[in-house]
Parts: structure tokens; sequence; C-alpha cells
């Protein structure tokens, strides 16, 4: 391999860093868009978003939906911008997108031990990290039908910037976390045994088309790593430097009617209140593809 993410084609990376460094939005405001409906998208508005995601992984737009439940906002958003396979993994309704919601995590029992379905904060990550390689989430669609009456804040990093800000300290590093092994889920039991097989992989990858992929959680229980000084000391790096804003992590919070197109960033959120009049609810859409590139 060559190119930017090979650690030896220094020449290539330097180039691709330059451009990513002098394009990467410092304001959550360089990355909102205004949209009609989500649902028809003008040729304006799909570019960009398309756009916005070439440049920085990520988008947000406002619509003006509102409170509208339709679960075809996000669904027909993502088609027009080629993301058509969803993630149906166990927790999500029928269709494919799950409603994220305390009310809905009450009703469906299953759903209330997982941190996504309550009202407490979610550290660092990216979604699907513990999916095997064939089931990589690469797109990913939050649409906020309901806010909560307090709290429920993201914040937002692109994880190529993280990638830089890794590499610029030790190349080795980006070794450590590339190998197959470094970050394991373990198994998931249920009452019938495995629910889940254990799922190695590594933080960072590069698909067929050249693009950088990171799987990564900070959760600190339900999870493994490569137990070697090298990927200790690059753990604890990545730690450190999320665990203050850079430059280039943003920070919101959806309202009705909006919601974040990416390619799978990183993103945490805080904790939140409810009241009975404002009950959180948001509609989550995971791709195996990228948002289309033009």
């Amino acid at each position: 391999m060559s190119g930017p993410f090979d650690i030896d084609d220094t020449v290539a990376y330097a180039r691709w860093r330059e451009q990513k460094l002098d394009t990467a939005p410092r304001r959550v405001e360089d990355i909102v868009l205004e949209l009609d409906d989500p649902r028809r998208l003008s040729p304006a508005e799909r570019q960009g978003l398309v756009a916005l995601n070439a440049r920085c992984n990520m988008a947000i737009y406002v619509g003006k939906t509102g409170t509208d439940p339709d679960k075809d906002i996000p669904r027909l958003l993502g088609q027009q911008l080629g993301l058509k396979t969803l993630d149906g993994h166990w927790l999500t309704d029928n269709d494919g997108i799950s409603p994220l919601s305390v009310t809905g995590a009450e009703a469906r029992g299953e759903r209330k031990e997982f941190i996504p379905y309550t009202d407490k904060p979610i550290r660092w990550h990216t979604d699907g990290y513990y999916n095997t390689p064939d089931h990589t989430i690469r797109g990913l669609i939050l649409h906020c039908v309901r806010s909560a009456a307090n709290g429920g804040e993201n914040q937002l990093l692109d994880h190529d910037l993280t990638y830089i800000l890794l590499r610029d300290e030790n190349p080795d590093f980006i070794r450590a976390l590339s190998v197959p092994d470094a970050m394991t889920i373990p198994p998931r039991l249920d009452d019938d045994g495995v629910a889940r097989a254990e799922q190695p992989g590594p933080v960072f990858s590069v698909d067929a088309d050249g693009f950088l992929h990171m799987r990564y959680t900070a959760r600190t229980v339900s999870i493994a790593w490569r137990d070697d000084p090298l990927t200790k000391a690059a753990l604890a790096a990545l730690t450190r430097i999320l665990a203050a804003p850079t430059p280039w992590t943003l920070h919101g919070r959806l309202e009705p009617g909006m919601g974040l197109v990416c390619n799978n960033v990183l993103h945490d959120r805080s904790g939140f209140t409810e009241t009975p009049e404002k009950r959180r609810l948001l509609y989550r859409a995971r791709y195996y593809e990228r948002v289309a590139i033009a």
C-alpha cells in the first residue's frame, strides 16, 4: 500500500495532512447547512452535504420537518447520499432504524441496559465498533425528532484529524493501532449462550477505496486491548488527545428537524434530563457505505 496512510510514504502523508488541516472546520457553524425537506433534497442541498463530507467527513443539517416522527426522513435522506445498506442489528426496529429514547427503552426491555437508550452520558466512540469486518459501519445519520429538556449535547471530531494528531506524535502509535487484534470486544452472552462472538479488530484501517476508517470506544469495560507496551502507549496518547478539546473538536446539540450525516466520525453525548413535555427522541441509521463523493 502506498499513499497518505502508508507510514513509509511521508510525501503523500504530508500532502494529505496539509490539505486536511487547511480545510478543517473549527466551529460547528462551519458544517451546518439549511435544508427544506431532507426527504427531497435539491441538487444544491445534496451537493452541499456531499462536499462537506468529502472535506471533513460530516455535516449537520437544519431541516423544516420539526417534530415530524416520519422515519422516512433519515431513510430517504440516506438514499439520496448513497447510503443504502442499513445495519439491521438486533436492537433496531424492523426497518433498520433505531429510535433512541428512554421511553422506547422502557417499552422494549432488552434495550434499557444499553447506554444509547438511557439518559446517561456516552464517551467518545465510533458506531458499530463491535461489528464484524464485513459489517463495518462507514456512514451514520442521527436525526432529531425531539430534544431533551436539558443536555444531550454532542462533541464531534473528524477521525482523520485524530489520526494526524496521533501520527505526528509517534508514527509507531499508528502501527500499533492498525494490527488486526489491537482492540477486542468480548463475546456478548444471553440465556442461550453466546449471542455475539468475540470480535477483534484494528482501530485504524483503510478501505478498498483508500479512505481511513476508525473503530474505537473509550469504554473501559467489556473491551480488551492488545497487551504490549506500544499499544498501551498508543492508547494512552489517544485517550489524552480526546480528553481535552482540540482546535477541531466541534460542539453542539441537535434540535427538532436537525441531524448529523457523517462518515462515522468520533462523537460523544452528554447526559440529559427530560420532562413530560420534553422527551428526547433521535433516529439512528447506520450504513455499510460512506456518503457519496459526487
